[in-house]
């Protein structure tokens, strides 16, 4: 325990609060769909999601080692960069979050330790080829997969039930997404609960706690996944109105589809390592699920506005997790201070804004039209 000084806790605390930020933010993957069509209550839902989304951690350590000894060279790695990493992050998820648009957690997780690493140990430190073959072709690729399964799987769904009673067909498919968002719950603990363990990790290789190439401790793998259990109970109530009402009209079937293609994308990609994005994931199953049905209506402006932000999320978060950098490598201690403080100063704000327009589990499955200038006055939120 000699290697875990002040800062290093700092950071390990930074990571948890991130971890918390990845649950609430990406509960909608789960649970939007089975929320939107009656299968589950909201708060039941949420509480399933949270105890699976711990019980995932424990699955697998193949993005946790992705993460840690991957994209970016261990060895020239500081706590201080990675708690610049983590403030673009965290930042960015709350903006996100805000704003009620499914952005991409992972994404901002990558590009926050992308700008830190590459403003305080040079582009040398920042392995591309392996962020190209791990984070960006996943992120092209994973969506039109989910979408493509959960199209045909949505039409083959409608084509087998062609002749059934829709009361019946709508019972049995609301059965089915209890244990398909369930598994989407499971599958997301899997694949995001191992990015903290990978950063936690990476700070206690670069600390000198651990060996390189060191897999994530125990304690490590317990506490990310209780963070992100603990956040996926709080909700995340705007971006599962989006998902559930925003971009499509989900009935049982298609939401029994969209969980089931986004769990075997999900639970593929944590076994091969690819740290994808599991909103990216879930939110192209959700739009095959909507391609899928005859006449149903998909709300393409939303769609778009989703697109528009898992492009810039990635740089965005690069460039608060770079200037972060740049305050805490001149700065030392003092630009750690600084920072820390400019963050929770921000991340007050934007919980203090978002109380002019509140969602919670009464009023989540309201129908709205995202945007990304807010919530609006009338109090359509985002």
């Amino acid at each position: 325990m000699d290697h875990i000084t002040f800062l290093v806790a700092v950071v390990i605390v930074t990571a948890l609060a991130f971890d918390f930020t990845n649950g609430f933010h990406d509960t909608a993957n789960a649970m939007a769909t089975s929320i939107a069509t009656g299968a589950l209550r909201p708060r039941t839902a949420v509480l399933i999601s949270g105890v699976l989304n711990i019980g995932g951690a424990f699955l697998s350590t193949e993005v946790a080692r992705t993460i840690s000894g991957g994209i970016v060279d261990d060895t020239l790695v500081t706590p201080g960069m990675i708690f610049a990493g983590l403030v673009g992050a965290i930042l960015w998820n709350l903006t996100t979050w805000l704003l009620g648009l499914p952005s991409s957690s992972s994404h901002a997780l990558f590009g926050g330790l992308i700008g830190a690493v590459w403003v305080g140990a040079g582009a040398h430190g920042v392995h591309f080829d392996k962020v190209a073959e791990k984070v960006l072709i996943p992120a092209v690729a994973s969506p039109l997969v989910a979408g493509v399964a959960a199209l045909i799987a949505t039409y083959l769904a409608y084509r087998i039930t062609a002749g059934a009673r829709e009361k019946s067909v709508t019972k049995g498919f609301r059965l089915g997404q209890i244990a398909s968002a369930s598994l989407v719950s499971l599958a997301h603990g899997t694949n995001d609960a191992q990015k903290t363990m990978g950063v936690i990790t990476l700070t206690l290789i670069s600390a000198g706690a651990l060996g390189h190439d060191a897999g994530p401790p125990l304690w490590v793998i317990a506490s990310a996944g209780l963070a992100i259990g603990l956040g996926t109970y709080l909700g995340g109530w705007r971006i599962i109105r989006t998902m559930g009402k925003g971009l499509t009209d989900i009935r049982s079937p298609q939401g029994f589809a969209a969980e089931a293609s986004s769990t075997a994308v999900i639970l593929t990609s944590a076994h091969l390592g690819f740290a994808l994005s599991t909103t990216q994931v879930c939110s192209g199953g959700i739009l095959g699920a909507g391609l899928g049905r005859r006449l149903a209506e998909v709300r393409w402006g939303t769609a778009g506005r989703m697109a528009l932000a898992w492009l810039v999320t990635l740089p965005a978060a690069a460039l608060v997790g770079g200037l972060s950098a740049s305050v805490v490598t001149h700065g030392g201690n003092l630009g750690i201070a600084v920072i820390a403080l400019v963050a929770l100063a921000v991340a007050a704000f934007i919980v203090l804004v978002s109380r002019r327009d509140p969602v919670h589990a009464s009023n989540v499955n309201e129908t709205h039209e995202v945007g990304l200038r807010g919530p609006s006055p009338a109090g359509a939120s985002a």
